[in-house]
């Protein structure tokens, strides 16, 4: 595991009381840390200092925190903590359907951020590890479905263009699980259990919109999906045809 002292985390909040709380207690555990006040800074901040992590206020003055973190997810698959207030699952619902990779409700415990920030940054180095050794591609295992190519030693999923498609930490989680067990049913309690690395604020809706999601990215029309079906009264299935590849 690299050195966390050379993880950069951009500490996004319009409030300097929390970017500074923030930035010391991350420095207190070996992270450097970048601030920004909005969303003009937070860009030029990710132009000019590669980041490892953007924890990000859901409610900025002026600025709405998932449209941001939308305009990331676009670009990059940086993992986003989105920091938000209590009675904000809705938004907490729409945050994960559309960019973010796991919320924090303020006030927070200094401990669980911390703990989570681990979690999060872990799991991205397990995630990039492996594209080190691409030099022997032939030794990687693969998977195929209607012509989507899923990597599962670097974990990347082509699309039938041959381009990358990009997943974020539980969309690639839940895609595994799919691919390894086809034409089995899963509960949404077996797929929170087999994600929960990905997703440490899980509830009742985190699987409802990763699906969502998936769906968005690798189903011809989404909203009759043919991969991923709703098995009524049980969970999901992914019905698609899983070979080697």
């Amino acid at each position: 595991m690299s050195d966390p002292l050379r993880q950069r985390i951009l500490v996004v909040d319009d409030e300097a009381p929390m970017r500074e709380l923030l930035q010391s207690l991350l420095e207190e555990n070996g992270y450097s840390v970048l601030q920004a006040a909005n969303g003009p800074e937070m860009r030029q901040a990710l132009v000019d200092n590669p980041c490892s992590l953007i924890i990000l206020d859901l409610r900025l003055r002026g600025e709405d925190g998932i449209q941001l973190a939308k305009e990331v997810r676009s670009k990059s698959s940086i993992p986003i903590m989105m920091l938000t207030g209590k009675g904000d699952e809705t938004d907490r619902i729409l945050g994960l359907e559309l960019a973010a990779d796991d919320f924090l409700m303020k006030p927070f415990n200094n401990r669980e951020l911390i703990a989570r920030v681990r979690a999060m940054l872990r799991r991205t180095l397990e995630l990039s590890a492996p594209i080190a050794r691409r030099d022997d591609l032939h030794s990687h295992e693969r998977v195929c479905f209607e012509h989507w190519v899923l990597d599962l030693t670097s974990r990347q999923l082509y699309r039938p263009d041959g381009q990358q498609e990009l997943l974020t930490q539980g969309e690639y989680a839940l895609l595994e699980v799919f691919v390894r067990a086809p034409q089995r049913a899963f509960s949404r309690d077996q797929l929170l259990e087999a994600t929960r690395g990905f997703n440490s604020d899980v509830f009742d809706r985190t699987i409802d919109v990763l699906i969502l999601r998936l769906r968005r990215k690798i189903e011809p029309n989404p909203r009759q999906p043919s991969y991923i079906k709703t098995e009524r009264g049980v969970g999901y299935m992914f019905c698609a045809s899983v070979t080697q590849c």
